[in-house]
């Protein structure tokens, strides 16, 4: 590292300390030291264990429910910012609250600018975060944002599979920009999927877009929650004639019933990031740690060099 730039530190909040922890193995450092105090009514207070005076800081914390996490990484930002950290920047391999980032119906609020306005307000200086659910949202923030993407981890996967016949889809028509810069990228067939919701976390109706009879097909998604929409269009797709089905998904939220859902559905491989521990059992999920992503990122962002070569698709 070039001697005329600040120091750097490494902190992660309790539920996302795994992935720090990955993350300065592969930068080659010690994950500072932090405390987290809880008290009876729940509430808790966040302290450094070591100095971070004209260091830059980068704070670890994925904002999954519940929002105790969110929280943390609020009081992480402003410990760090009042303990005259030169520089504190996010690292948010999950972005939640982001899938409410627009009014589709009257008097509902836009969470995901209100996270980023907290986020701002506690004194963050720049965000890392992976496969937001809506691009619009770095447009939120007045710092940098670096969205990095999940493909470069699930490319190399997919074609490690070595399968014939296959066709990228989207379980989903809200996701096709992604889904077709996978199929662009492979040189595949997109499929879409249109669904109609009874209500949130329940489909009502689905329907295939496009020839999957004979194909080993690649569900596209950038989360997983309930696996309601993911498993229904597994299964639509063996209907339709597919001779295999897998998914990827950047964040296994996996909310109950969706194990079970995942495990009794016609998937024949559910592929997940790390992003969010997922700790269920479930013989058909793989999990693909995307730490290295993180800390090159973190390595590039602290070097002043472009992160930009990172992106195999958008």
């Amino acid at each position: 590292m070039d001697t005329a730039l600040p120091p750097f530190k490494i902190f992660a909040g309790d539920k996302s300390r795994y992935m720090a922890e990955e993350i300065c193995k592969e930068l080659g450092v010690e994950l500072g030291k932090m405390k987290i105090e809880r008290f009876a009514d729940g509430e808790f207070e966040v302290s450094f264990e070591e100095s971070v005076r004209g260091c830059e800081v980068y704070l670890v914390q994925s904002t999954f429910p519940n929002s105790d996490n969110l929280m943390e990484l609020l009081l992480m930002i402003d410990a760090a910012k009042r303990a005259s950290a030169k520089s504190v920047i996010a690292v948010m391999p999950y972005f939640g609250w982001a899938r409410q980032d627009r009014k589709d119906k009257p008097r509902v609020s836009i969470a995901a600018k209100l996270v980023s306005n907290m986020l701002t307000a506690a004194g963050v200086d720049r965000v890392i975060t992976m496969d937001l659910h809506a691009d619009q949202i770095q447009g939120f923030f007045d710092v940098p944002v670096d969205h990095l993407y999940a493909s470069s981890v699930f490319i190399p996967y997919i074609q490690s599979l070595k399968l014939e016949d296959m066709v990228i889809a989207t379980p989903d028509v809200g996701g096709a920009k992604r889904a077709n810069s996978y199929a662009k990228y492979l040189d595949l067939p997109l499929v879409l999927c249109h669904k109609q919701r009874a209500k949130a976390n329940v489909v009502a109706k689905m329907t295939v877009i496009g020839d999957v009879k004979d194909k080993n097909v690649i569900l596209v998604d950038d989360m997983v929650d309930t696996a309601g929409t993911i498993t229904k269009a597994a299964n639509l797709m063996m209907e339709n004639g597919a001779k295999s089905v897998r998914a990827l998904a950047s964040h296994a939220i996996m909310s109950d019933p969706a194990t079970e859902r995942v495990n009794d559905c016609a998937l024949t491989e559910m592929i997940f990031t790390n992003s969010i521990p997922y700790t269920k059992d479930s013989k058909k999920c793989t999990i693909l740690s995307v730490a290295r992503l993180f800390a090159d990122t973190i390595r590039r962002v602290h070097c002043n060099e472009s992160i930009s070569s990172q992106y195999l698709i958008k």
